[in-house]
């Protein structure tokens, strides 16, 4: 249940990142030649997004005291971004990830050293109880002590009332194993978390293709009210268990510039807009707003317009 008196609309936890996304478009990475840098991960992404889109939101996440952690800062810090839960290591360097450009999933590759170290003293019970919404991603739970610390906390913050969100963006080469995987997400679906998911994310998951209905009852079975299915440019599907589902288009676009970031645009969009109160309906028309914005912009979402004008 959303309250209005909390002071953290949305507490992202998990993994920020410095991301490296490659120039030339449509290439893997053993052809990309040149790389920008943008700030990136995906529970950082929607707590930027938040902030922009006006809601209080707060990053629980570790860097290195290195320039990348400068970087990071500066840059959560001049969009609004609560930064007092980032942890800084000594003798580690902040986690950078190369990323190809393309109009589907990225091909990507991880360099991990601080991202995965978040402890339970960076999320206090107090901070729990002045939270909304507890976000967090299959990335953020694949590694130890990351991965114990958010689960302990998710329960915690069940229990103060919060409620819970994962996009599940599976990926294989993350995860000591998908069995661990399966557990760990299971684990974390038992707490009735929002649930975001992909095409693409499943496809890895499940090692197959199943059919939407299947993958529905799987995360209704394990306790979860409400799942939305992102399909790309075929728009999206939500499933609320014992309810009819819901189908929308994507918004039409011209040409996609980068698909990075596009799923974390739509699920910022719509817990912006579940934390307003709006019916679900509404939640996914702010949300393929958001993520068509951000199909047609390299990296982060433009800087230079007002992003609420473009939802309302």
């Amino acid at each position: 249940m959303i309250q209005n008196n909390k002071d953290i609309d949305i507490l992202c936890v998990g993994e920020v990142l410095v991301d490296f996304i490659g120039h030339q478009s449509g290439v893997l990475i053993n052809e990309t030649r040149d790389y920008h840098r943008y700030l990136g991960g995906s529970p950082t992404n929607v707590a930027m997004n938040s902030a922009r889109l006006g809601l209080n939101s707060a990053l629980v996440a570790t860097v290195g005291n290195d320039g990348f952690g400068e970087y990071i800062f500066k840059r959560l810090k001049e969009v609004g971004v609560n930064t007092s839960f980032i942890k800084k290591m000594e003798n580690k360097a902040t986690s950078v990830i190369f990323v190809s450009r393309s109009e589907g999933t990225p091909d990507f590759l991880p360099f991990r050293e601080t991202d995965y170290h978040i402890d339970e003293s960076q999320i206090t019970e107090e901070t729990l109880r002045k939270t909304n919404i507890y976000h967090t991603t299959c990335f953020a739970l694949s590694r130890k002590p990351a991965q114990e610390t958010i689960l302990k906390k998710a329960e915690e913050a069940s229990k103060q009332g919060c409620t819970l969100s994962i996009d599940v963006n599976y990926a294989r080469k993350l995860w000591d194993s998908r069995e661990e995987a399966l557990k760990v997400i299971k684990t974390y679906c038992n707490l009735n978390p929002l649930v975001k998911i992909s095409e693409d994310d499943m496809l890895r998951l499940f090692e197959k293709e199943l059919p939407h209905e299947e993958i529905f009852k799987f995360f209704h079975n394990q306790g979860v009210d409400t799942v939305c299915l992102t399909l790309g440019s075929k728009g999206v599907k939500l499933s609320q268990k014992g309810k009819e589902e819901i189908v929308k288009p994507a918004v039409k676009i011209e040409k996609v510039m980068d698909a990075t970031g596009a799923g974390d645009a739509f699920w910022s969009g719509f817990l912006f807009a579940y934390i307003n109160k709006k019916s679900v309906d509404e939640c996914l028309e702010v949300a393929l707003k958001l993520a068509a914005l951000k199909l047609q912009n390299v990296g982060r979402l433009p800087d230079n317009i007002n992003i609420l004008s473009k939802l309302l």
